[in-house]
């Protein structure tokens, strides 16, 4: 099948732009950030999908900003949700029609890492380091998802299928959230130890902290709070539950936390924040480790950290040189001493996926509600990006064809 595409690509720092692409097919071809040794690479275990929803994340924010290497001509995206439309040769599971959540990681399902569940670290799709993403730097090039059509390698291993096509449709705006933000944010509340009865501190409002919120909520915690800069997503956190703390105004987080709890300390804390992190209080500019070290002062000994905010080796933009090959000035002593379990990297989305898809459709999770979802265009996709770097509290959600309602 041969046709049109159409899809956002990173031009310049603070700037991109809807171009005319290649229609994909079972091949990755060379093009902006394709590691050469990935070239011409065949994908008979592939398929290609109509993208029925993609989302602008966080993670995309850092390259647009200028804060990666990534090259211009990237087509961006890695939250992705569609119809195949083309199967592979070598495709026995999946069908034509059946509509998929795309999980961000792309992973082979045959290494030692695939099977032993680590599918955010496959050895085999990225010939720099383990672990790749769709429309990612250094992720090996494979081509990003915020377009009309995509082509996913490995579909009968990766692919969730929705088990009703209606259903799905009628809760598309949640279940859009599994490619990524839900899991992520869920694995940052697992990681972090979140069990009923939890009191739990969650760094950063964004779509990915208000996720780790609602799930530490599905994981029974007690009280749930929420620390921003931006009043706009802290209100947004207030909205379903969750106490919170401006750090804009208030820059002692323990005793913010003491005014709530009643102790200075929680039981466990969520990084949702990453390495363009500010320290607290007016006019603090640029940290990138004051949410690592925030949290180990504010959780308890023998507590645990979970840290899915993106922390990344290459930063030219950088507020030191130590910052700019990912060399922060975090306070371990402080966390061997309080015998903190610290759990980072990518989160390993098939290990989640099916389950929050269960609690979506079961009516238990909220997430778009959570996260504020936003229908927008394809073409409205370079305004929602400049709108998400302003910090509105929206998780903007791109139908390229038009099909949600």
């Amino acid at each position: 099948m041969t046709g049109k595409n159409r899809a956002v690509v990173y031009n310049k720092p603070g700037s991109v732009e809807i171009r005319d692409t290649a229609y994909p097919d079972l091949i990755l071809r060379d093009g902006p950030g394709v590691n050469p040794l990935n070239v011409g690479r065949k994908c008979e275990h592939g398929v290609i999908l109509k993208v029925v929803t993609t989302n602008i994340c966080g993670s995309d924010q850092h390259m647009v900003r200028g804060r990666t290497t990534a090259p211009s001509g990237l087509i961006l995206g890695h939250e992705i949700t569609g119809e195949v439309i083309e199967v592979g040769r070598d495709v026995e599971f999946i069908q034509k029609g059946d509509l998929v959540s795309v999980p961000f990681n792309i992973a082979c399902g045959r290494c030692r890492n695939c099977k032993e569940r680590h599918t955010n670290v496959c050895l085999n799709v990225n010939p720099d380091r383990p672990g790749s993403a769709y429309g990612y730097v250094d992720m090996g090039g494979w081509v990003g998802g915020q377009s009309e059509y995509v082509m996913v390698p490995y579909a009968d291993f990766q692919l969730l299928k929705f088990p009703d096509k209606a259903q799905a449709m009628e809760k598309i705006l949640d279940l859009t959230m599994l490619s990524d933000i839900f899991p992520t944010g869920y694995h940052g509340a697992v990681s972090a130890g979140v069990r009923p009865g939890s009191t739990v501190y969650v760094a950063g409002a964004g779509p990915v902290g208000l996720a780790a919120a609602h799930s530490a909520q599905l994981l029974g915690a007690a009280v749930v709070i929420v620390g921003d800069l931006n009043a706009e997503r802290l209100a947004q956190a207030k909205s379903f539950g969750c106490e919170t703390v401006n750090l804009r105004e208030h820059a002692n987080l323990a005793e913010q936390i003491e005014q709530i709890l009643g102790t200075p300390e929680v039981d466990c804390a969520i990084d949702c924040v990453g390495f363009e992190a500010h320290g607290h209080g007016k006019g603090h500019g640029e940290a990138p480790a004051t949410v690592l070290n925030s949290i180990m002062e504010v959780t308890r000994a023998g507590g645990s950290l979970g840290i899915p905010g993106l922390y990344v080796t290459g930063d030219p933009g950088a507020v030191d040189e130590d910052s700019k090959i990912g060399t922060l000035k975090i306070r371990f002593g402080l966390g061997w001493a309080k015998s903190h379990t610290f759990v980072t990297g990518q989160t390993p989305v098939m290990k989640y996926h099916r389950d929050l898809m269960m609690a979506i459709l079961s009516g238990r999770a909220q997430i778009a509600k959570a996260v504020n979802a936003t229908k927008i265009s394809l073409e409205e996709a370079p305004n929602a990006y400049q709108e998400f770097d302003r910090g509105v509290s929206r998780k903007f959600v791109i139908d390229p064809h038009g099909l949600v309602r």
